[in-house]
């Protein structure tokens, strides 16, 4: 029997991979310190459960393919409180900000269609470009310079007769780079010019740590019918198990298309989108400035730890809840392998996200890794002085 070639070109997520090893580390009766998987253990809000609690529906129906009212409207209340004045043919509930992005890449693009992504890049975006047949074309960036990407000269050098959309990602997941408005009218600029799609991956809006106002792209008027922007619930609410997300665009002929797959999919869970609406409705501003103060923190506890790594290379993010890390050792997915299977401290290891699946081509980022730093700071410091005895102990077996 015969797999597609789409199938064939995906790979496991960096994120997930080595879940079995993990489990045979468990089940060895070790602890494992995650920071590989971006899920917070910040408290949903109540709202949300009592919005569950309180359905009453003698039956639990289909939701409108586009979504419950009670949901776009919310989203539509949340975008306002931003300064965008959205109708609700401009929202359609997703399955969270990945069934989003799938959506998309299947409405522009064709096979051999190109997707400039300025990398490192959040490594599902290899999978659901794959499988609308499309290809994604780099645009290089460095820890050097903070990831930053936004030059027109660079952007415009990656542009080709195959180049249909530029995706940002804003805050930035792995990097945590927070584009500034200036940056961001450059891409603008660009799209513009060269008629292309925009699609601006905002699920981290909320967390950023210096005193940059939030933004959207949805913003900028003069570029309205090229902008797609995703959103999502998961990391802004601490939801990530509710999957509720949503494609936005006022680009009308767009929205027409999307809704097709829309309802071939025939709806998002109704009880999700109806405690998602609660969330928006009722969640007051001091939550999101707690829950930053937060992330502020434990970003700063592991880059504390880090510091004390010999060897160790990376950019303190500005944004979102990872972080790009380079390590002294000669392939991480074996570092990986070595802390799950032979190391230990005090019956403790530890696991990240390989750099390779955050990359175009599998061959880079060996040496990189991602950090998630979604638990509390006395958790993440344990975490990165195992990382940093575990990285002692593997190059010390391998003589270096």
């Amino acid at each position: 029997m015969k797999f597609s070639s789409k199938i064939l070109k995906c790979q496991l997520s960096p994120v997930r991979k080595f879940n079995p090893c993990a489990d045979q580390a468990v089940a060895a009766g070790r602890t494992i310190y995650h920071l590989n998987i971006g899920q917070p253990d910040v408290k949903t809000p109540e709202s949300f459960y009592q919005a569950v609690r309180e359905f009453r529906e003698p039956t639990l129906e289909y939701a409108p393919a586009s979504g419950l009212p009670a949901y776009i409207d919310a989203v539509r209340g949340y975008y306002a409180k931003l300064g965008v004045k959205l109708e609700r043919e401009d929202i359609l509930a997703t399955s969270g900000g990945g069934e989003a992005l799938e959506f998309i890449m299947a409405c522009i693009l064709d096979d051999g269609d190109e997707l400039l992504v300025p990398e490192p890049f959040y490594a599902n975006y290899n999978t659901f470009t794959f499988m609308s047949g499309g290809v994604i074309h780099p645009i290089p960036t460095s820890a050097d310079n903070g990831y930053r990407f936004a030059d027109r000269k660079l952007i415009e050098s990656q542009i080709n007769e195959r180049t249909r959309a530029i995706l940002v990602t804003n805050p930035g997941n792995p990097t945590g780079l927070v584009l500034t408005h200036e940056e961001m009218r450059v891409i603008a600029d660009v799209v513009k010019e060269h008629d292309l799609f925009l699609v601006a991956d905002e699920v981290y809006r909320e967390f950023i740590y210096d005193d940059e106002p939030m933004g959207t792209f949805c913003e900028m008027e003069d570029i309205k019918d090229h902008v797609i922007v995703v959103d999502s619930i998961s990391k802004r609410f601490s939801a990530c198990g509710a999957r509720i997300g949503s494609i936005i665009s006022r680009n009308r002929e767009f929205m027409a298309e999307a809704m097709k797959l829309c309802q071939g999919r025939l709806c998002t869970a109704t009880l999700d989108q109806a405690g998602a609406a609660a969330m928006y409705e009722h969640v007051q501003p001091s939550y999101f400035k707690e829950v930053r103060d937060e992330y502020k923190k434990r970003r700063d506890a592991v880059v504390e730890e880090l510091n004390k790594i010999p060897g160790t290379k990376f950019h303190t993010p500005d944004g979102a809840f990872y972080m790009m890390v380079t390590l002294p050792v000669d392939d991480v997915e074996k570092l990986q392998y070595f802390l799950l299977e032979e190391f230990e401290d005090n019956g403790d290891t530890v696991m990240y996200a390989p750099g390779s699946g955050f990359y175009a081509d599998p061959a880079d980022g060996r040496s990189e890794i991602r950090i998630a730093y979604v638990h509390n700071c006395d958790y993440l410091r344990r975490a990165i002085q195992l990382l940093g005895k575990g990285i002692a102990a593997y190059n010390a077996k391998r003589g270096a």
